[in-house]
Formats: structure tokens, sequence, C-alpha cells
């Protein structure tokens, strides 16, 4: 055979695109191998690893000039998982002294993998996405690292083969061997993934800062807590994904393409069947916070999709990291240009924050006194702009918790409970935004579905006008209060905003009341 051609796939942002891997014998010149294609220096370097690997499994390829080409030529082709393709390729150019492969069996599977010297198949990023590419351009199965073989596996309607090293691929592939397709029990398996081993229960007092949680959680609100060090901030925000709806298999599945392109999957944790709870430390980059670098990959603000983003200590977050997150959190998307080309990434995350109300952590505390100056309090609460305060719903302060609610034999509320009202709350919105599959909660409302699903009777409408002169609130805190006010009234089965659910909004405006200063 002088010709043969590998199916095989090229990550493009968090999907994949379609590779056929050409690997040409000619039968006259010095023997010498050309990889074209547009390969990066991964791929160019493949070569070495792939003849080391081909003769350490006891395979041979012809003692001729080879020539490898990765089609479409105008897409770069990043990573090592080209590696297994090739040494596919050529495997199969050498029938006679390596075996001939069944019939129609290469063009019926796509193959990914990288290789070592030993010709062991190691395992690589992206494998989710790459078995969806697959099963979108009509293929039957998918060889893959033995590693990555539970990842793909919660694709449906497509075999996946795991394979742990060369000779084995080879042997399946001619139709030997005893390598069965990876199965999956897939509604056990994500039963089993859904399960949380904290509970909002484990919380002791804070009812009122808890009240808010479950709003922001229903309507999918951006939220600040604002409180002295050691009162169950960071402590609340890591239960809130164990409130929140769950997720669906859909959004799993977005959800782990994402985590599968970065490279944070394993064989114990190849699928995500809860929300994802990032939280990133103030030294963070832009880059790392919104993803980038010459071969981009997702930042923070895309591995919270559907998830929770939580930034602890918002303050001591650098300004200008801090802006280029306003972005996402209006589009839910990161677009990042790059001399390879424009990928975008998904980025609907829920943006929960943390920080204290000065820089020495106790103003306001009834237990210790303030060291801070009005100047110093001034200039800790600039750190953070307006515009990015005005992105945020819920403003919520959290004092330290008394005694006897430390004491207390139960935490209150499970978050089973909680996450059942919050459910019963999205399937509300749902229904109400049908006609506009973009919107799926409250927080997410644009200004004419605001002005349409938020009308006020005469005193509310007063209420808020009071509100916004005596408060100077703007334009943009006015339009959150109104959809806060609508997850009060979806929470309370209310069909219309009512005085009382405006209140409550209004009160969560914490920090443009000015309170602290």
């Amino acid at each position: 055979m002088g010709l043969t051609c590998v199916h095989s796939g090229a990550l493009h942002g968090v999907d994949a695109i379609g590779v056929e891997v050409e690997v040409n014998s000619r039968s006259r010149g010095d023997i010498k191998f050309s990889l074209v294609g547009l390969p990066d220096t991964a791929v160019r370097e493949s070569i070495d690893r792939v003849l080391t690997a081909i003769s350490n499994s006891g395979l041979r390829w012809p003692d001729k000039p080879i020539t490898i080409n990765l089609a479409p030529a105008d897409v770069r082709k990043e990573g090592p998982s080209f590696d297994l393709p090739i040494a596919i390729g050529m495997v199969g150019l050498d029938e006679e002294k390596n075996g001939a492969f069944k019939g129609g069996a290469l063009e019926k599977c796509a193959i990914s993998g990288e290789l070592a010297l030993d010709g062991r198949v190691r395992s690589v990023k992206g494998i989710l996405p790459l078995t969806l590419q697959a099963k979108k351009a009509g293929f039957r199965a998918i060889i893959v690292p033995e590693a990555n073989a539970a990842e793909a596996s919660i694709v449906d309607g497509i075999y996946v083969y795991g394979v742990p090293d060369l000779r084995s691929a080879v042997s399946l592939l001619q139709g030997e061997g005893n390598i069965r397709p990876e199965k999956l029990d897939r509604e056990a398996f994500f039963n089993r993934q859904r399960r949380y081993d904290i509970d909002f229960s484990d919380v002791r007092g804070q009812a009122h800062v808890k009240r808010a949680l479950e709003v922001a959680m229903a309507g999918g609100h951006n939220l600040l807590m604002l409180g002295p060090p050691g009162t169950g901030k960071s402590m609340l925000a890591k239960r809130l994904a164990t409130i929140l709806p769950t997720m669906t298999e859909t959004e799993a599945i977005e959800t782990t393409k994402i985590h599968s392109v970065a490279g944070l999957l394993n064989g114990e944790n190849a699928f995500l069947a809860t929300r994802p709870f990032r939280s990133p430390h103030h030294t963070i980059s832009d880059a790392g916070l919104l993803g980038g670098t010459s071969n981009p990959i997702p930042g923070e603000v895309s591995l919270a999709h559907n998830g929770i983003l939580f930034l602890d200590e918002l303050p001591e977050f650098k300004r200008s990291t801090l802006e280029v997150m306003r972005q996402p959190l209006e589009d839910g998307i990161v677009t990042i240009s790059r001399a390879a080309g424009k990928f975008t990434f998904p980025s609907r995350f829920m943006l929960v924050a943390a920080m204290n109300p000065c820089p020495c952590g106790y103003l306001g505390d009834p237990k210790r006194e303030c060291r801070c100056s009005p100047i110093q309090i001034e200039k800790y609460r600039q750190r953070i702009s307006g515009p990015l305060l005005d992105r945020i719903d819920l403003h919520v302060e959290v004092p330290a918790v008394d005694y006897k609610e430390l004491k207390a034999d139960s935490g209150g509320e499970s978050s089973e409970a909680i996450r059942e009202r919050v459910e019963e709350t999205r399937e509300i919105q749902l229904e109400r935004f049908t006609a506009h599959p973009d919107v799926t909660t409250n927080a997410a409302m644009t200004s004419k579905l605001v002005r349409e699903h938020c009308q006020l009777d005469k005193q509310s409408d007063a209420l808020l006008e009071q509100a916004m002169t005596d408060l100077n609130f703007s334009a943009r805190a006015h339009d959150r209060i109104l959809k806060v006010a609508r997850t009060l009234a979806d929470l309370d089965g209310a069909s219309d905003i009512q005085s009382q659910h405006l209140l409550e909004a209004i009160q969560y405006r914490t920090l443009d009341r000015n309170l602290w200063v």
C-alpha cells in the first residue's frame, strides 16, 4: 500500500475540526520523512517519537521516502494527539511485515493519542470534543488512549475503544485482540457524579445571608459578600453550587468540554456532572482569568461556565484584571484573537465575590475596633470600579456569628431543600422566556425584557423613584434592582412585583448606599 488515510481531529477553542492524516511512501529517493499541513512544534517532533514507538512495538515501516500530510492544510495542528494516527498510517504502508488492516476499518473510525517511546499510548487533552466531532462526522467508532476512554464514552452513539499501546491499536484494526468498546451506565454515572460532600446545613447562623444567596442562585444573579474575617463568607460561597439546579446532560457535556480542552480531567474525574466552582488566587493574570497564551486555552471565567466563579478578597485583585472581566459578565463568551485565528470560549458563570469592609477588616464589628481612617477605607473601596459593582446584583453584609448560633444543633435547611425552591423558581423563568432561548434567568433579561416583565404598580414605582433619587443609583443599578425584585416575586409565586419584593431588592445594594464610611 503506497498511501494510507487515517481520520483524526484538531482542537479549535472548545470544539474540534476533522483532520485527515495522509501517509504516503514513494518508491524512489533517499529515506527521509516530510511532515506538512501547518503542524506546530509538538507535531513536527512527533516523527522521532513515532519511529521509535513503531520499532519498539515490533512493527515496521517501509524503507522509503515518506510524506505525511495533515489536511486541511489551512488549519493549525497542535499537540501530540497526532502521534497515534501517524503511526497507524505508517504501519499500514507495510502490510507484508505488519499484516493488513481489516477491510474498511480505517474508513469507519477516528484515532487520537500520544505515543511514548516504548509504544504506550498516553492520554491527551480534548478527547471529549474530538469524540463529539467524530460522531458528528458519521464515524462508527473512535480509538483513544485507555486513560481517556471513560471521558469519550460519555458521548452516546459511537463506539469508544481505549487502547493501552500501539500494538493493541494495530491488532484492533486488524480484527484481532480482545479490546471491547467502553460501556457506561449513564444514569448511574450521572447520579454518582452529582453528589456533593458539603451542605448548606454545615453553616451555623447567617440566615439573612443564606436568604440572599438563595435569591442569587434562583435568579442567576451576581453577588458580593462583605464582612469581617472569619464570618463564613468563603464557607458559604463553596456551598453555592450545592443549591444550584442540577446540571442537564447538555450542560454537563458543555462544561466537561471546556475542562477537557484545558487538560484538567483524569480517569477518576473524567466527567463533570456537578457545577464547577472556581476560586482563583488574587495574583492571577489577565490571561489566566480570561484565557490566552499563543495557543489559547480556557481561562477561569470559562472554567466556571455553568457554575460559580468565586473571587475572595476582591479588592486585592489587580484593577486591570477585574476590568477585563466586565465584558464576559455581559456577553457570556470570551473571544481571543491570535495569528492562528479567532477563538471563542463560553463563559456564562455566576460571579460571587467576598471582601472585607476595610483594609483591617473590622469596620462595623461590634467587638473589635477598626484602625482605618476614612481615606484608607475610601481608597480600599475604590479598588473596585463603579461599572463592575453595577454588574453585581446583590451586595450582602456578613456580620460575625453569635456564639449561641455557633453552638446550635443544626445549621438550618439542607442544600436539597433550598435547591428544590431554586429549581422551581428557575422553571418559572424558563417558561417565561420560552420565546427567548438565549435568556434562561431573570439576571439575563435585556432592557426590553425588563420593561415587559418587571412592571410596577404606582406604590412600588414611587418607592423606586425615591430610592433612585435619595441613594443616587445608576441606570444599570435600576435594572438590577428590578431583576432581583422579579426573582423575589418568583420565589413567592407572585405574578407581579410587589412593594416588599422591591424593598428587599433595594436593601441588597449595600455599597451603593455608601453605609460604611
